[in-house]
């Protein structure tokens, strides 16, 4: 279909999902990661790069081997993907721009107030000391969330300043990182939506999923939302509006707050594939995968794509966590119409993302939700 090559830096579970995408289109894909990461399992008879996706040199001979460049990881080199956009000698997708906006989440929070869009009201913290954080307690308020600007995900890099004699336990925890406060948002759920971004800035979204978290990861997705219509469609249109405001193509994923008076407002951006889009892969015409090349590829994507397959279409997405995700998988098998998917990890650590379960049936939802109490 495409002689191009797509260089995808690093190999975790999403870039396992994307390879099976590019399979079905007959795509070249090479990865850089480590040895034996999930993508590069089912990917193996090609020359791919062993090394740190955030490794200039092992990015520059990536790049000598693709056409386009893209990620399923953020957390990257963007100074060396400038160069290399500059340079013409490979295509970068999503810009490095995008990219490097978005991984300093206060730049991210500052890129989006300025463009209009809502999200919660950050402050940067110029000096990690008690006396700063009491200042911003006193302009917050308390509760209020002490974030790393950099590197961190699933909660981690995250901590709650409760009160001032919170602040000295914060800061040991955050200690030697970049850090940037988040006034209190009371909402009532998240939410999330899946947004392709086309070359020409065009953006298609699929429909607005609740995320229901636990110790800061997510553990269930359920798509649609159970809200209103109205709600789902702002939901779409703030993430639309977030993704139009960023440069290149490329799947995105907006998780957002919403708040106890009905207002929404963006948590943050993720500039690829996402975890709360597992369930397009079964729910949907076109998967978030899928999109996520012919967006960067320029191939044709019909609007229709990104629904739900019939209007009647339910999903639940239940993430399989931890050493015991094996019991949960076995149980999910013997489940007429349930999607097992495995990501090939050796070490089943505790909160690991391991797999994940996805089943288009709403009376399904009562018997995962039981089955999240094993792991």
């Amino acid at each position: 279909m495409d002689s191009r090559i797509v260089g995808i830096l690093g190999g975790g579970q999403l870039g396992r999902m994307l390879v099976e995408a590019a399979h079905r289109l007959n795509l070249r894909t090479i990865i850089l990661a480590a040895p034996k990461s999930p993508a590069k399992q089912i990917n193996a008879l090609h020359a791919h790069i062993d090394g740190s996706f955030s490794d200039p040199k092992a990015i520059l001979k990536l790049a000598e081997e693709c056409d386009v460049l893209t990620v399923e990881i953020e957390h990257v080199d963007t100074k060396v993907l400038e160069e290399l956009e500059a340079s013409s000698k490979v295509e970068v997708q999503p810009s490095w721009k995008t990219i490097r906006t978005i991984q300093d989440k206060y730049v991210q929070k500052s890129h989006l107030a300025s463009n209009g869009i809502a999200t919660a009201e950050s402050l940067s913290v110029e000096s990690n000391t008690s006396a700063h954080l009491e200042d911003i307690g006193r302009k917050f308020g308390y509760p209020y969330m002490l974030k790393s600007r950099t590197l961190a995900y699933d909660g981690r890099g995250n901590y709650v300043v409760s009160g001032p004699e919170s602040i000295s336990d914060a800061l040991e925890v955050l200690k030697d990182r970049l850090l940037y406060a988040e006034k209190w948002a009371s909402f009532t759920k998240e939410l999330a939506v899946m947004v392709v971004r086309r070359k020409d800035g065009m953006c298609i979204s699929y429909p607005t999923v609740e995320t229901v978290h636990e110790e800061n990861i997510c553990k269930l997705v359920y798509a649609p939302a159970a809200v209103s219509a109205l709600i789902q469609g702002k939901a779409r249109m703030l993430a639309e509006k977030a993704v139009g405001s960023l440069w290149g193509a490329g799947v995105f994923g907006v998780e957002m707050f919403l708040l106890e008076d009905g207002e929404l407002i963006i948590n943050e951006l993720a500039p690829r594939p996402h975890n709360s889009g597992h369930y397009t892969i079964e729910a949907c015409p076109t998967s978030q995968y899928e999109a996520h090349l012919r967006a960067i590829l320029d191939l044709p994507l019909h609007p229709h794509s990104t629904s739900l397959a019939t209007p009647s279409t339910h999903a639940i997405m239940l993430n399989l966590l931890g050493p015991s995700y094996d019991i949960v998988a076995r149980k999910a098998l013997e489940v007429k119409g349930a999607t097992v998917h495995l990501y090939g990890k050796d070490e089943a650590k505790k909160a690991r993302k391991m797999g994940h379960i996805t089943k288009l049936s709403i009376r399904f939802n009562r018997l995962l939700m039981q089955q999240t109490q094993i792991s």
